[in-house]
């Protein structure tokens, strides 16, 4: 293994419409990358080919396997490559020119013992690449970088892969993205790292393009099913400590999940998506047993009601009632 080298990973999915705009991206960079693996994952479109295209100019590997999420296949990208360091980067993002330069220097000054990821910022981008909000993290709740286990787990993280530098034996002692998840399996890698004691470092400059649309896997039934994979897994390597006067169910995951998906059933009857409504109804039902005894009678005591609402014509009524019971 070379002592600092830095692979390029790429999941794709059905992604001709941004794919090479992502690679372009990454051949931009004023510090090159050493490898570049794009990742293939059963995709039906003409994705594939625009890979192979640019692979002819350039150094590009691509590799295919049959469709499980991009947890597997980032996980596969990670066993094939040797390089000493990961940079995600999702199809339909891009990153700054000066994404791997910036993202580099905390690991190559050493200053830092046991660096595991080095993190940045990001300017939102909509699906035609228009500026939405420029370092949007500096608008979000969740500290940056996360010095607690609390900090972990009570919010999203807001660490993006695609706006990340990663140690690969990091990785490999984590053991991986979990690939059942996805949707919140950078979260999970990222809280088992801060586990194992890695350390890292936010760089508030932006690096990357965050690309949101009504199209992306943020709003997917599979980011859905994830997330409640994640919300168990995490009540399991958490249990309270009512010694120590931790209730990490209670006080810490229960109060993000309820959130979540409040604002999951919120978002789906004001446009009248009554698949979302109900999943979110039926995640919050699960999640509001781990929580303290006023949620829980809050939800109870509307419950019937709600569930005779949200389907029907009345899906007003039924959101001020779950944003009361949440509350």
């Amino acid at each position: 293994m070379v002592a600092f080298s830095v692979a390029a990973v790429i999941p794709l999915y059905n992604g001709a419409s941004f794919i090479r705009e992502a690679l372009e991206s990454v051949l931009a960079q004023t510090v090159p990358v050493d490898e570049i693996i794009v990742v293939d994952d059963g995709s039906t479109d003409e994705g594939p080919a625009i890979v192979a295209e640019l692979a002819e100019s350039h150094p590009i590997t691509l590799l295919g396997k049959p469709n499980g999420g991009q947890s597997s296949a980032r996980n596969l990208a990670i066993r094939h490559t040797r390089c000493s360091h990961v940079a995600f980067l999702d199809q339909d993002d891009a990153w700054h020119e000066n994404h791997v330069e910036l993202l580099r220097r905390p690991f190559l000054d050493g200053q830092t013992p046991r660096l595991g990821l080095v993190y940045g910022n990001l300017d939102q981008i909509d699906r035609e690449g228009r500026a939405v909000l420029d370092c949007c993290l500096d608008d979000v709740s969740s500290p940056q970088p996360k010095r607690s286990r609390a900090e972990c787990l009570r919010h999203d993280m807001f660490i993006l892969p695609g706006a990340a530098l990663v140690s690969r034996q990091a990785i490999l002692d984590a053991g991986l993205f979990d690939e059942r998840l996805s949707g919140y399996e950078d979260d999970d890698l990222f809280v088992r790292l801060f586990s194992l004691g890695f350390r890292s470092i936010y760089i508030k400059t932006a690096v990357t393009r965050w690309r949101i649309y009504s199209g992306s896997t943020s709003f997917s039934d599979r980011m859905a099913r994830s997330r409640m994979i994640y919300f168990r897994k995490l009540l399991d390597a958490f249990p309270d400590e009512p010694r120590l006067g931790f209730y990490w169910g209670r006080d810490v995951i229960g109060p993000r999940f309820l959130e979540v998906l409040r604002n999951e059933f919120v978002q789906g009857s004001r446009i009248r998506d009554v698949a979302r409504m109900r999943q979110a109804w039926e995640d919050l039902q699960e999640v509001v047993r781990v929580m303290k005894p006023g949620p829980r009678r809050r939800v109870a005591l509307v419950r019937p009601i709600v569930s005779a609402l949200y389907a029907g014509p009345f899906t007003g009524v039924a959101r001020l009632l779950v944003r009361r019971a949440t509350r």
